[in-house]
This record gives C-alpha cells, sequence and structure tokens, in this order.
C-alpha cells in the first residue's frame, strides 16, 4: 500500500455506466443506468431516455423544484429503492453551489451523481516532541466507516449555511471546541475526487482547514458521531496513511495535502507529483 494507493482508491469509476442528468439542458450530475429504471414512475417530473435522464417539470422556482424532487425521494424510499433519507440538503448544481437549480437530500445526492461539498479540518499541536495531529474515532454506530479513523472535525456542506459558520458549527459538534478557537482556523485550499459507491457516484469537494491547537486542548464530541480521540505523533500519522486503511477513505487526502505543505512529503517521494496531481482530481 501506499500513499498514492488512498488517492486512486477515491478516484475508481467507470463512465461508461453512468448517464446525464440535466435540468433545463445543463448537465448537473451523472446517474448509474441500474437507477434509472426506478425513475421512470415519475414522467411529470423527470424525462427518461437512454441517453439520459431530465427536469421536465413546468416548475422553475428552486424550493418548488426541491419540494417535487423530495417528494419523489421519499416514495423512493417507501418502496425501499432508496434507503435513508437524511435530512440536510445539498444544491444541485452544474458549476458553483451559490446557483442551485435543485435541492436534494445529502442521503440521495450519490443516486443522481451530484457534486458534494465538504470541509474537513486538520487539528495540530506544535509540542517540544515534534508535530502531532489530533485523530478521531468515528463511532462504531455511524452508517459509513463505522469505527474508523477521521479528521479532528469533518462534515457536509448543506445548502443554507456558509463556510465560515458551517466549520465553526462543525468544529463545536464534532470536537467541543468554542468559537474563540475554531475562528482561527485557516482555509488551505481544496481537495476534490470522484469515486463510484454503492448507491451511485460521489463527485466531491473537501474544502481543507488547518488549526494549529494550544497543548492544553483536549477535544469532546457532542453530537455522538465520535467515540474518542487521540493526538498522535505525526511519523506515527503518516505511517498508518500510506500502510494501513484505518482512516475514513476520503479523510487519507486531507491528510496527504496536510503533509505536502507541510513539507513531510516532499519531492523525493517517488510519486510526489502524481500525489499532488490527483488531490485536485477533474470533476465530471
Amino acid at each position: 500500500m501506499s500513499y498514492l494507493d488512498h488517492i486512486r482508491a477515491c478516484n475508481r469509476w467507470d463512465p461508461s455506466r453512468f448517464v446525464p442528468f440535466r435540468v433545463e439542458g445543463e448537465q448537473v450530475g451523472l446517474i448509474r443506468r441500474d437507477f434509472v429504471p426506478h425513475l421512470r414512475g415519475y414522467p411529470g417530473v423527470l424525462r427518461v431516455r437512454e441517453e439520459g435522464v431530465a427536469w421536465v417539470h413546468a416548475a422553475t422556482d428552486l424550493e418548488e423544484r426541491s419540494r417535487l424532487l423530495h417528494e419523489l425521494l421519499l416514495d423512493l424510499h417507501d418502496q425501499g429503492i432508496i434507503g435513508h433519507i437524511h435530512g440536510e440538503r445539498y444544491p444541485v448544481a452544474a458549476k458553483t453551489r451559490l446557483q442551485p437549480r435543485l435541492l436534494i437530500d445529502r442521503s440521495a445526492a450519490p443516486y443522481f451523481g451530484v457534486r458534494a461539498y465538504g470541509q474537513h479540518l486538520n487539528g495540530f499541536v506544535r509540542s517540544r516532541d515534534g508535530l502531532k495531529l489530533w485523530v478521531a474515532r468515528r463511532a462504531a454506530d455511524r452508517r459509513v466507516f463505522p469505527n474508523h479513523l477521521d479528521n479532528l472535525a469533518a462534515g457536509g456542506l448543506p445548502w443554507g449555511l456558509g463556510l465560515t459558520e458551517n466549520i465553526r458549527k462543525e468544529c463545536q459538534e464534532e470536537a467541543g471546541m468554542p468559537e474563540s478557537l475554531s475562528s482561527q482556523a485557516v482555509a488551505v485550499g481544496a481537495v476534490t475526487y470522484c469515486v463510484e459507491g454503492q448507491h451511485g457516484l460521489k463527485p466531491d469537494v473537501m474544502y481543507c482547514y488547518d488549526l494549529e491547537l494550544p497543548e492544553d486542548f483536549r477535544p469532546v464530541n457532542t453530537d455522538g458521531e465520535v467515540a474518542g480521540f487521540e493526538l498522535q505523533p505525526i511519523a506515527a500519522v503518516m505511517a498508518r496513511v500510506r500502510d494501513t486503511d484505518d482512516f475514513k477513505i476520503n479523510c487519507n487526502l486531507v491528510i496527504i495535502d496536510f503533509l505536502i505543505r507541510h513539507g513531510l512529503i516532499g519531492p523525493d517521494e517517488p510519486d510526489y507529483l502524481d500525489l499532488i496531481q490527483g488531490l485536485r482530481s477533474p470533476l465530471p
């Protein structure tokens, strides 16, 4: 296993297995062919063809369109086709999340292959015995990657919340961090990847943040999503990312980005350029 293996694992998908999802002629997602037949029962909302799926309802208002889509998703959920309704809404847009065509329940985003956005925070400490990184362990009852390691704070970016507001919320919920501390988080860029999963496609954007924490800081989870935390020497984190699958799959990318930016993975690394390029994979 290697650092590059994690990037490759986050960018595995076969374009031939998907068809476009369009709204007003603009492609906003990719739907896996085996999910398309489930959408044929909604001819007043969606037009289903061999070449793709298109929104056809006359509604142009964002909330009205989103209501219609949500009713469709609830019906699919009642049929057992979609197994979970999350409650948070993501924007459905081709390029910028600030100009959505629709709003979709977070859990349904992969079924329609729409671009999703999240925020991940690297919490680190400069101690007398070197650089250390706070690592969270996901709770055993999490639906996705239970018991896996995670970044100190991370979460999706739902519609209606700004970047600053949401990262502070995630820091408080997941690590019990006061705003006086989370407000010092530094936006350091973004990581992108596109991977096929159990329910469809995940073309994701993760906005990354660094936060240097005082040595006496102790995270405390408040939303039940984290089982515990550990402050690990950076060398131990590097080895764990490089050699194991202990971390939630996309968290590996966030940490690799951190290691490159802090000079801990340098040009002598055989895959250095591939790592840099792979962290910003083009999204469909």
